[in-house]
């Protein structure tokens, strides 16, 4: 039986993203350059489900309920000729939670507590920071959303969230995928033992 398809997308920048600092489950809104990606985001998508012959009618469409996610979410369908907010969201596909280093740079968790940095960094898949999530733990919600999909999707959420998605289908491994630049402003297409990135 073939795998439903899975166009993803990662979230626009916020300021947060500019200044380095760990978002997790902050809700923080996209900033201008995000808009400008979403859009194109919207764009590439367009060309690809014409390509792939998709009537977007058909597809799912569905969002990590973080406001970038969302915000992304409908600048996308705006460029698909679609209503924005027609579209379900999952918290399934939050960002991973990192707890108490939420709004801190790498240098700013890293000066805060070395020595829980530097395990962290050598453990980075299975390892949280205080009160946040591991990376198992978001593979696992992922995994668990992945087999929930039963037509072609188009999901908006993280690079958290794809890094876990990537390593649940085999893609990447743990070691490979923690440090994995996912782009923002490209669109992710999942396909059957398939994985290509359009930008």
């Amino acid at each position: 039986m073939p795998v439903p398809t899975i166009y993803y997308i990662r979230h626009g920048e916020t300021s947060w993203n500019a200044e380095g600092r760990l978002q997790g489950v902050q809700d923080i809104a996209l900033n201008d350059l995000g808009r400008r990606q979403a859009a194109h985001a919207g764009r590439i998508l367009a060309d690809l489900l014409a390509c792939d012959g998709h009537d977007t009618a058909a597809l799912s469409f569905v969002a990590s309920p973080l406001i970038r996610a969302r915000a992304t979410m409908e600048l996308a369908r705006t460029e698909l000729g679609l209503p924005p907010s027609d579209y379900a969201l999952d918290s399934r596909l939050r960002e991973i939670g990192y707890g108490a280093w939420e709004g801190s740079t790498l240098k700013e968790a890293q000066a805060a507590d070395p020595a829980l940095y530097a395990r962290r960094q050598v453990e980075k898949w299975t390892m949280s920071p205080p009160g946040g999530e591991s990376y198992v733990d978001v593979q696992e919600r992922m995994t668990d959303w992945y087999r929930s999909v039963t037509s072609a999707t188009v999901a908006v959420a993280h690079g958290g969230t794809a890094r876990a998605l990537m390593v649940a289908l085999g893609f990447e491994t743990p070691a490979s995928a923690a440090d994995l630049s996912i782009e923002q402003g490209a669109v992710y297409v999942f396909d059957d033992g398939d994985l290509r990135k359009y930008s």
